[in-house]
């Protein structure tokens, strides 16, 4: 299998990251978005969306969006629960991430990061910094009574919040006024298996 996506890119990340955990062999396949490479026919032919991270099988069938590339890859392993509450829980978490979490933290990150925070960009970055604490406060809240997302265990729903949570700093977050996240940031770090986004 393949997977096309940039390494530093938090939706791209925590796929590799799931890969690395469940010792998944794959093919990555370095994708330059600020070059275009998502526009490219090839690419588009095979994701008319135009987005990384894209999972290719070897039978040729590809999938996106990162979320559902991780409960894919997971799918029959510890990381991604059987009970149809629990799983409605990861995929809670999930929607939250993308809808309440990377719209603010990853953007603000990106306009930082990938575009050197230009002065055009400045009120749109500014913007999502009350999102993104609001985000980050609600994971707070999960954290301080169980030590992942979803109770004891670690699960699809971590890898999700992980990718950005764990570089939100480089979008103008300040983690210190989070402990638990802290604390939940450096327990994943420490799992066998773990790799960085560097």
């Amino acid at each position: 299998m393949k997977i096309y996506g940039d390494i530093q890119s938090g939706n791209c990340y925590k796929v590799k990251l799931l890969c690395s955990f469940l010792e998944i062999e794959h093919e990555w396949v370095h994708i330059d978005i600020l070059a275009g490479d998502t526009e490219d026919s090839d690419f588009l032919a095979k994701n008319p969306n135009g987005k990384i991270p894209m999972l290719e099988l070897a039978d040729g069938r590809c999938l996106c969006e990162s979320n559902a590339i991780l409960n894919y890859l997971a799918s029959g392993s510890k990381l991604l629960p059987t009970d149809t509450f629990e799983l409605a829980k990861v995929q809670q978490w999930q929607f939250f991430e993308q809808y309440s979490h990377e719209p603010f933290i990853a953007v603000a990150r990106f306009i930082a990061k990938y575009l050197d925070l230009p002065e055009d960009r400045l009120a749109d970055y500014e913007s999502r910094q009350e999102g993104g604490r609001k985000a980050l406060a609600v994971m707070e809240a999960q954290l301080q009574n169980t030590p992942y997302l979803v109770g004891e265990q670690l699960t699809t729903a971590d890898i999700t919040l992980y990718g950005y949570t764990h570089v939100a700093h480089e979008g103008g977050f300040d983690l210190c006024s989070y402990p638990a996240i802290q604390a939940w940031i450096d327990r994943i770090a420490s799992l066998t298996k773990y790799i960085g986004m560097a």
